[in-house]
């Protein structure tokens, strides 16, 4: 939950609304009962929030509450909800978290800001789907490559599941793959990432206004150019993408 978490002077904001996604099977047989979660999840949050306000020790000794930030929510309680996998890549017994600070609306938008994988927070599944686990595991894993940045709205990881992805901070009719939370100096849409599905290959293609950087070097706008199997992406100089392709 700290990962996506906002800084303030004074306080630190913390993802309030949390979309999780289930298996079409899993959330089937769940339906029924999403509520009762949601309550348990949401009093797990609250206790979590109440240990992290806590007065730290050190030493045995607190500290002086007057330095210490306050953790809270940017609303009244959070909102949790329970979706079917659209894609098909969720595996049986397997959930993939997305989290937000609020529920607002951002401009350009498209996909999570924050996503959670985690493998070892399963739902109990019938022993019969544990022979097809391996092979839809296998499906549900590919993975191209990842990025992480930090913007506006905290730490971010970002994975490449597809051969395209356009980066900027998007719009109203310019949605964007990946958006990033931060002034205007980033474009609307400022690069694009493709990917060779023949050859696995990546590239990267400047669109900007105020430029692109690969590894220190700034691109020419509008030609492509290779991207390396690990590589940083300075967007404007105002945020730094690290890349690096998954195997």
């Amino acid at each position: 939950m700290e990962l996506a978490r906002f800084e303030m002077a004074y306080s630190i904001l913390l993802p309030r609304v949390f979309t999780i996604y289930l298996h079409s099977e899993d959330h089937a047989r769940l339906k029924g009962v999403f509520d009762h979660i949601a309550q348990d999840a949401q009093r797990a949050l609250c206790a979590h929030v109440t240990q992290l306000n806590s007065k730290p020790k050190f030493l045995g000794f607190k500290r002086n509450k007057q330095n210490c930030k306050e953790y809270k929510i940017a609303g009244e309680d959070w909102v949790i909800q329970f979706l079917p996998d659209p894609q098909g890549t969720v595996p049986p017994g397997d959930v993939e978290i997305h989290s937000e600070l609020n529920d607002a609306a951002h401009p350009g938008f498209q996909g999570a800001r924050t996503t959670l994988i985690g493998r070892d927070s399963r739902v109990d599944v019938p022993a019969a789907v544990d022979a097809p686990r391996q092979e839809t595991r296998r499906i549900a894993d590919r993975v191209y490559a990842e990025l992480r940045y930090e913007d506006d709205s905290g730490p971010q990881l970002y994975l490449l599941q597809q051969n395209l992805v356009r980066v900027g901070r998007g719009g109203d009719h310019e949605p964007m793959e990946l958006a990033l939370y931060t002034n205007d100096e980033v474009s609307r849409e400022h690069f694009v990432i493709r990917r060779d599905a023949a050859t696995g290959q990546f590239t990267i293609e400047d669109k900007s206004t105020n430029g692109t950087w690969l590894d220190g070097k700034r691109l020419k706008q509008g030609a492509q150019q290779a991207l390396p199997e690990h590589a940083e992406i300075s967007v404007a100089e105002v945020i730094a993408l690290q890349f690096q392709v998954r195997k």
